[in-house]
């Protein structure tokens, strides 16, 4: 296999770190060329010294003092999120990996397209804000995109040499999180701890108040929508407590391929880099020996609105989407600032997407005004 030479964007997230795991068990076939944290400055400070890489950037520009005296290597460093551009420009980096979180992460995705890259991609926000113009940028590029939620790497597995117009029907799966059996009452009162306690993954704070309400459910569903080209009705969400099968893919015969494995974010990490192929990983696997208990139930909406949300917005088209994600965004970090309650969080994307639209033809620069928009709208929400 030959060496990749990775840019990663967030390394100092979950997905970033357990990347650097991967990095550690197979340095014969990864290098890493380029580093870049947000404003975790001390990880990212570890990293530097320990991988070496030629380019380390901390987004956060007041943090650079800090980052510059740290690092013990001849890593050339940089500072400010507008950088962060720079790091796909490189042309000794094959693949970028774009762990960011938020809409941060579009501009890198189109631009590391744009350049004939290969994407690992982890920010969803990237297919759910620009999915579209996305979309429209890889028919014109030698780029390989390949997702790294789990969800979708187990429907790229199921659908390995298959021929599109035979799908029937992609069935994603959900956890529930940690309310999937709480009542409406119940769910008035939820707390930022209980929404932070996940009962399967272990992730950043965004993601799981995302996982909890479901939205993150709601983004995947646009998100597979764009990556396989499938509308969004022969998408299916199914609460699976267990997590032990990621998605599944019916076909027009009636078969269905479905991929399995305990909840471990390194799988489709090391799927995401290594596609088509595979690499040994040291992780838990299945023991089939063993009685397991899969259970799938429907999504209940009325429970989880955010999940209809989304879909809806996809069926609207245009900038819907886009102010889906930015009304979240806020939404979310308002309740872990203990601004609003949980509920309040759905209520804020569905007033947002009532009252910002546009009639204008989608691009990068619209993008960027209805996000502003929906931004300064949402948080004067009360």
């Amino acid at each position: 296999m030959t060496k990749q030479r990775l840019a990663i964007l967030g390394s100092t997230g979950s997905i970033g770190t357990q990347a650097l795991e991967i990095v550690r068990q197979h340095p014969e076939i990864f290098e890493v060329v380029a580093l870049s944290a947000n404003r975790n400055v001390d990880l990212l400070i570890e990293q530097i010294n320990e991988f070496k890489p030629e380019f380390g950037l901390i987004c956060k520009e007041s943090l650079f003092g800090t980052l510059k005296n740290g690092v013990q290597t001849n890593t050339q460093l940089f500072a400010g999120v507008n950088e962060l551009i720079s790091l796909v420009f490189l042309p000794n980096v094959d693949t970028v990996m774009n762990c960011l979180v938020g809409f941060a992460g579009f501009l890198p995705t189109l631009e590391a397209i744009k350049q004939g890259k290969k994407i690992a991609l982890a920010n969803k926000e990237s297919l759910v804000v620009g999915g579209e113009i996305i979309f429209e940028a890889l028919k014109n590029s030698p780029s390989e995109l390949i997702p790294i939620d789990s969800e979708h790497s187990a429907m790229l597995q199921c659908l390995v040499g298959e021929p599109k117009d035979t799908i029937e029907k992609i069935v994603i799966t959900a956890s529930g999180g940690p309310f999937r059996d709480f009542s409406p009452e119940q769910m008035k009162s939820v707390t930022k701890a209980q929404a932070l306690n996940h009962p399967n993954w272990e992730m950043g704070a965004k993601i799981t108040i995302d996982s909890s309400t479901m939205m993150n459910k709601g983004l995947e569903i646009i998100e597979a929508h764009w990556l396989f080209d499938i509308p969004v009705e022969k998408i299916e969400p199914v609460i699976h407590p267990q997590s032990i099968i990621h998605s599944i893919v019916t076909f027009t015969d009636g078969s269905s391929k479905a991929q399995l494995g305990p909840p471990d974010m390194k799988v489709p990490i090391i799927y995401a880099l290594t596609y088509p192929n595979r690499l040994p990983l040291k992780t838990p696997r299945m023991d089939w020996s063993k009685a397991h208990e899969l259970t799938f139930e429907p999504v209940d909406y009325e429970r989880f609105p955010c999940v209809k949300l989304a879909m809806d917005s996809i069926e609207s088209g245009g900038v819907a989407p886009a102010v889906l994600n930015a009304a979240n965004e806020v939404a979310v970090q308002r309740f872990l600032n203990e601004e609003i309650g949980y509920i309040d969080i759905p209520k804020i994307v569905e007033k947002s997407l009532d009252k910002i639209s546009s009639q204008h033809t989608l691009n990068v620069e619209l993008l960027k005004e209805i996000d502003k928009e929906t931004r300064a709208f949402a948080s004067g929400i009360k």
